[in-house]
């Protein structure tokens, strides 16, 4: 909901260290990748219950979601890397709600289920939408960088991340606000579906 507001901060913040890192021969894809593997860190860690470091992998991780794109458009922007970018981050976002589900199998495992499912829901959506948007022409004027067309909702990456903050401070409440954002969720894959409805007649 607010992803397109604070992409013109973001790009400002992040343009200088993409600078430094274009300068010494990083690539946006290693980029891409250490900052997966960084978060499977972080799932590992709310595993064995240390949400104070899977905190800070989710920090890293979407740094390293930030650069990418960042480095990318300073360098040579490809097809790879936004397939990569794109991929990695829904991976990513349906195995963090999973370490809660093996941290505590008995009280996170429905929500997890139900939040993953959710999550498939506005995913889906995302990506049925942009692939017939691509095969129409159209643009996004929110999101002229990005690698796809990029569909809009209640709740896109940074109230995800929103979620998964809140979730890491706040471990035991995590069903009900697991459940809390599976419900927003549900608005936003029912918005996409109608968008797509009335606009691919």
């Amino acid at each position: 909901m607010i992803d397109a507001v604070l992409l013109p901060l973001v790009k400002r913040v992040i343009a200088r260290p993409a600078r430094a890192l274009v300068a010494r021969g990083v690539s946006a894809d290693q980029i891409t990748l250490v900052g997966f593997w960084i978060g499977l860190l972080g799932v590992l860690a709310v595993w064995v219950g240390l949400f104070w470091t899977a905190l800070i992998c989710l920090a890293l991780n979407r740094l390293a979601d930030g650069l990418d794109g960042a480095v990318a458009r300073l360098t040579t922007p490809t097809d790879r890397g936004a397939f990569l970018d794109i991929a990695l981050d829904f991976m990513f976002y349906g195995l963090f709600p999973l370490g809660f589900a093996l941290h505590d199998p008995a009280t996170n495992a429905l929500p997890a289920a139900v939040l993953v499912c959710s999550f498939i829901g506005t995913g889906s959506s995302f990506l049925a939408f942009s692939i017939i948007a691509e095969k129409r022409g159209f643009r996004s004027a929110d999101y002229p960088t990005k690698g796809i067309y990029y569909l809009g909702g209640l709740t896109e990456g940074t109230e995800t991340i929103a979620l998964f903050v809140a979730i890491c401070l706040f471990p035991g409440a995590f069903p009900w606000l697991a459940y809390g954002f599976a419900a927003l969720c549900a608005v936003t894959t029912l918005t996409r579906w109608l968008a797509g409805w009335r606009l691919f007649r």
